[in-house]
């Protein structure tokens, strides 16, 4: 049996996630080598390459993307680098894999897909969603199979008392500088959403910012929140359906993160937190019930085993592609324009240049 091909990782910013997951998963792949890092700072930089018996390390992210020695590059970074470091990866020939949200806006989505398509022979990959990588399969099966009947609406909730003290920091996620136009948990729960409906043509919204005021940023000293903290939206779906959703970071006791599909002959209920639950019934039935799946249907995190199997043409990328990126990046700046304007916005969009 022939020996894997190798494949040497460059890590740009090393956060919670990077450090938590990406990082040990790409050490448990066979023939995979982490050959540098570069982190925000020169001592993170440092303590992470220490962590992690990471051999090199980096002045800036441009010195480990100009490495010959680097052939992939992880971006851990805060959504405000995401575009800029991809294109030029793509660039110097390196494959690509990038924390999500993927960009701060539809602009430069667009952007890092126009890359992407300039050099069709590298590997680009955005860190799927976490919501549903267990149950995805069965459920795409279970809707396929017509367990729905015709999808009438889609009930999308992500309501938790996250940012709802104002004695903590102000959040990166509140910046839009960094953050763009990502809400809240938006983005995480559309994109999952997407995976079992049709997409959304057109969306009305409306957003508030309530708890503006913060303590100064660890990182940019900023008090003042600029990124919604009370979000609702109303959707139209491709072939009728409707779809409601309610984004809150100041809901008290709230329901935490749900996905409701109702359908003609049946309801899906998903409860991805605090603990995931896939609640399942048809017309005829008492009651919702645990969906029963099989072990060997069951699925789960295997990101960078994914983009190392697409590097060695082994597999496609499933979760999640430049293309389904771009659909995410949309409707969040749709939603983001909805609001300011008070008038619905039809998808795909048109201007995003």
């Amino acid at each position: 049996m022939m020996a894997a091909e190798s494949v040497r990782v460059g890590i740009v910013g090393a956060g919670a996630n990077t450090r938590l997951r990406h990082i040990p998963g790409f050490l448990a792949i066979e023939n995979v080598e982490i050959v540098g890092v570069v982190n925000r700072t020169p001592e993170s930089t440092a303590k992470v390459a220490e962590d992690f018996d990471i051999s090199h390390t980096y002045p800036d992210w441009r010195a480990l993307i100009e490495d010959r020695d680097v052939d992939a590059v992880m971006i851990g970074t805060w959504p405000n680098l995401h575009c800029e470091v991809t294109c030029a990866a793509l660039e110097s020939g390196k494959h690509v894999l990038t924390e999500a949200r993927m960009a701060r806006n539809a602009c430069e989505a667009h952007r890092m897909q126009a890359a992407a398509e300039a050099h069709p022979h590298l590997v680009k990959q955005i860190v799927p969603s976490p919501f549903g990588l267990e149950q995805n399969d069965s459920l795409r099966e279970l809707i396929a199979d017509g367990f729905l009947g015709q999808l009438r609406e889609v009930i999308v909730i992500g309501a938790t008392d996250t940012f709802r003290s104002t004695d903590e920091p102000l959040h990166w996620r509140q910046e839009t500088e960094i953050s763009g136009m990502n809400i809240l948990t938006m983005g995480i729960l559309h994109e999952a959403v997407l995976r079992w409906t049709p997409p959304p043509t057109r969306v009305f919204a409306q957003a508030t910012l309530f708890n503006q005021e913060r303590l100064p940023s660890p990182h940019t000293g900023a008090t003042r929140a600029s990124v919604p903290d009370s979000v609702q939206v109303i959707t139209q779906l491709e072939g009728g359906a409707r779809g409601l959703y309610h984004l809150s970071g100041l809901s008290l006791f709230g329901p935490g993160h749900q996905i409701h599909l109702y359908g003609s002959e049946g309801t899906v209920r998903f409860e991805l937190t605090p603990e995931a639950r896939l609640l399942v019934g048809r017309a005829g039935d008492s009651e919702l019930a645990a969906a029963d799946i099989p072990l060997e249907k069951r699925g789960g995190w295997r990101v960078e085993a994914e983009f190392i199997g697409a590097i060695r043409g082994e597999e496609p990328v499933r979760l999640t592609d430049f293309a389904s990126g771009v659909q995410y990046m949309e409707f969040t700046e749709a939603v983001t324009r909805s609001a300011a304007s008070n008038q619905p916005v039809d998808l795909p969009l048109s201007d995003f240049l």
